[in-house]
């Protein structure tokens, strides 16, 4: 079975012209920047599909627990005995307690609720309720965690609360060939940062997606990267847009000076050593690869017009063992790009509330925000998000 969304309280008129042809086509309406109503539209269709809650390193060991915030919910993610990583509802099936505090971790044999102590194994299944022996018709088996469905994929967990998604492998359609090369999954964190700006998740998925702005506002961007080079990858069957941008002739990498102190991820090709890829994964993680490391943006929106923003470095263990090595050459940069990033986002949020804005043409080198425009747009009509549909039989 796969999941519908219902119809976004946005305009079909005003859509429309969002989903008509590139060159003649506008924005968003500005409703859906603005509006509580679609905000609250998008916590139960949007963030209740696929979307990446976090690293699997960060649950590494049997045992380790972690609740998080995930659309208009909490969540508990677990590793296993097994090492399987299991999701559940954050609530416990005797009276409702949170069994962990929203953005709170523990490593422990059993899930055990701080309420009145049912515990549970770490698979989900209700092994001790206290004083309930005997009692009635009880029976443990009948009280097990309820499960949501979560995958791992290139070391980034994803999430589906509503069960209804489909396999996670066709949100991701395309992008195993551009990812892959990279293997996140064997790459190490060495920074985080997080940010919350006071913008509305589109407006910084809009931001990331293009360069037209780059000679305005990014003066070191520019130092190690051609703003006019590369191009966006045409739309393809999975949820996702992207596209890429050289290096200048004297940039290893993304730094202020395009310096690295790392080394090359293994295996990339001279191409791939030449050149960034920045990918939008739908709705909620930014993936930017670099020829020595992988930066992550993931959002999780607070409010219409406030969003949390996780920003975290990821480079090969080669680099931690190389006499020198320190993240800062790549944090630093990114640091300052982003707040760049999030004062023109802010702005853009404050327009849109001036009650003066309308939904603007976009520019030629606009073609990917383009292609997320008009997802958002099919989804708000409820259709599938995705331009190119695969065959029924897939």
């Amino acid at each position: 079975m796969t999941r519908t969304f219902t119809k976004a309280p946005v305009a079909a008129d005003a859509l429309a012209r969002s989903l008509a042809p590139f060159g003649d086509s506008r924005m968003l309406p500005v409703a859906s920047y603005t509006s509580d109503e679609v905000f609250a539209w998008e916590q139960e269709n949007f963030f209740r599909g696929w979307q990446c809650i976090g690293r699997s390193d960060e649950l590494a060991e049997p045992g380790m627990q972690r609740a998080d915030k995930v659309g208009d919910t909490t969540v508990l993610l677990v590793r296993g005995d097994d090492s399987t990583l299991r999701a559940f509802a954050n609530t416990c099936r005797h009276r409702g307690h949170e069994l962990l505090p929203c953005g709170s971790s523990t490593k422990a044999r059993a899930i055990t609720c701080p309420y009145h102590s049912w515990s549970y194994k770490l698979d989900g299944e209700l092994f001790s309720a206290a004083g309930y022996g005997g009692f009635g018709t009880f029976d443990m088996a009948d009280f097990p965690l309820r499960p949501i469905t979560v995958e791992e994929w290139h070391g980034w967990i994803f999430l589906d609360i509503s069960g209804l998604a489909g396999p996670l492998s066709r949100h991701v359609s395309g992008l195993e060939e551009r990812i892959a090369p990279y293997a996140p999954e064997r790459l190490v964190v060495q920074g985080r940062h997080e940010y919350v700006i006071q913008a509305n998740w589109k407006i910084a998925i809009e931001n990331y997606q293009e360069c037209y702005h780059c000679t305005s506002i990014h003066p070191e961007l520019c130092q190690v990267s051609p703003p006019e080079s590369g191009e966006n990858w045409a739309p393809s069957s999975g949820a996702w847009v992207g596209g890429w941008q050289d290096l200048r002739p004297h940039a290893v990498t993304m730094s202020l000076d395009g310096h690295s102190d790392g080394v090359f991820i293994p295996g990339l090709s001279e191409v791939e050593q030449r050149r960034i890829d920045y990918i939008g994964i739908f709705p909620n993680l930014l993936v930017s690869l670099h020829p020595d490391y992988v930066m992550t943006h993931r959002m999780v929106p607070l409010s219409a017009r406030e969003t949390w923003v996780e920003c975290q470095w990821a480079f090969p263990p080669e680099a931690l063992d190389k006499p020198g090595f320190n993240p800062a050459y790549a944090m630093d940069f990114w640091d300052i790009t982003n707040r760049e990033d999030w004062g023109a986002c802010e702005s853009v949020q404050r327009g849109l509330d001036s009650g003066f804005a309308e939904p603007g043409p976009l520019s030629p080198d606009e073609d990917a925000i383009y292609q997320f425009v008009t997802m958002v747009a099919r989804g708000y009509l409820g259709q599938p998000l995705s331009a190119v549909q695969e065959p029924a039989s897939a």
